[in-house]
């Protein structure tokens, strides 16, 4: 386990680095256009994961999924009435840039941008900027699990453990369920 741990902190780390250089090396026309690029394909992939999903389910649970996306939707109408703070904003665009490579849960997002050996980010203001956010955390969870998966074999509990736990990514039992079975460690 300690091993697993070692390599996927190395991984990403790495990613973390790449990402900082790349990014720096961008300009902004560049950057912009990778951003738009990215939200479009996330939009298309939600749209036609919520698609597949329900065709496989029964006409009860297509109205219970519906109602959800609705909820989506309010919810960025209030959020983007909500006046952000020029360290929020900040806040924003770092929590863009880690979710567009990596898996995290809420609270595994909130404590990297607010740790001293992340961004630095006041904690109030990095929990500001995530909540600010319409972010699909079981969707998050589900790519946790997958990259987990890539570098390593799991159980279904063992990654729902490793999912769910303080020490691990900080998901919810549900999202890390959610995101072991999506990504094919249960059956």
């Amino acid at each position: 386990m300690q091993s697993r741990m070692k390599a996927f902190l190395i991984f990403f780390v790495g990613m973390i680095i790449s990402s900082f250089i790349f990014n720096a090396t961008m300009s902004d026309e560049a950057k912009a256009k990778q951003k738009a690029e990215m939200e479009a394909a996330a939009q298309n992939d939600r749209e036609e994961k919520l698609a597949a999903q329900q065709e496989k389910a029964d006409p009860e649970q297509r109205i219970v999924e519906a109602a959800p996306v609705e909820v989506k939707a309010e919810k960025e109408e209030v959020s983007t009435a909500v006046e952000l703070t020029g360290p929020q904003l900040n806040a924003v665009r770092s929590a863009e840039q880690y979710i567009s490579f990596s898996g995290f849960s809420r609270d595994g997002l909130i404590n990297q941008l607010s740790s001293s050996y992340g961004d630095n980010y006041d904690k109030k203001d990095a929990t500001v900027a995530v909540d600010s956010l319409n972010i699909d955390w079981n969707e998050q969870a589900v790519k946790s699990a997958k990259q987990y998966l890539d570098m390593s074999g799991f159980s279904c509990q063992g990654l729902i453990n490793q999912l769910s736990s303080d020490a691990g990514d900080k998901y919810t039992r549900s999202q890390a369920a959610y995101g072991a079975k999506q990504a094919g460690a249960c059956s």
